[in-house]
């Protein structure tokens, strides 16, 4: 009867502390990307959509654009996970590539940009520990980390272009390559 007991006492200590979390986010991470959407869309209606599908259109011509530099400011000033909502200017085509491209940025720039990812934050910490006790400087580590994550963000997103292109074909489907707002 007690392993019963426990195992009940157990289970809903995960729904408690699930909910505990929640409560968490609802005072942290819900606000702010609340806010960061407002602000977005703030800027979106003084801009007006014209111009931000005019960006968008020119940061969709080519994939230097589209996954290299797009991905670096829109992760650079919006951060994770609001980053993402970029890929919404971008033709249908294009946001699965975007979505690998910025989804693997968010990560690789932590050790230089922190504000990107701060949740993950404690995993680069942990990496430098190890980097710091074997007496090299963490910032060339951070450094070397994010120019390589650029570089393969790039190749990610390029390549999903492809894998796009081929699922497109093999299901009969065909993407919009313009800008639709």
């Amino acid at each position: 009867m007690k392993f019963v007991t426990e195992f009940a006492s157990d289970f809903m200590g995960l729904f408690q502390s699930g909910g505990k979390t929640f409560v968490g986010w609802m005072t942290t991470i819900i606000p702010t990307v609340l806010l960061l959407l407002v602000l977005m869309n703030a800027i979106i209606a003084f801009v007006g959509d014209k111009k931000i599908s005019k960006l968008a259109r020119a940061s969709s011509k080519n994939p230097v654009t589209r996954y290299l530099i797009l991905p670096f400011v829109s992760a650079f000033m919006l951060g994770n996970p609001m980053a993402h909502s970029m890929g919404k200017f971008l033709p249908e085509y294009y946001k699965p590539s975007w979505y690998a491209s910025i989804a693997q940025f968010c990560h690789t720039s932590n050790g230089v940009f922190p504000h990107i990812n701060p949740s993950e934050y404690f995993i680069w910490l942990g990496i430098a520990q190890g980097v710091q006790k074997l007496g090299f400087n963490t910032m060339d580590l951070a450094i070397r980390y994010m120019l390589v994550g650029l570089l393969m963000n790039f190749i990610g997103g390029w390549i999903t272009d492809f894998t796009t292109a081929y699922v497109c074909k093999q299901q009969g489907v065909t993407l919009s390559k313009e800008v639709e707002m």
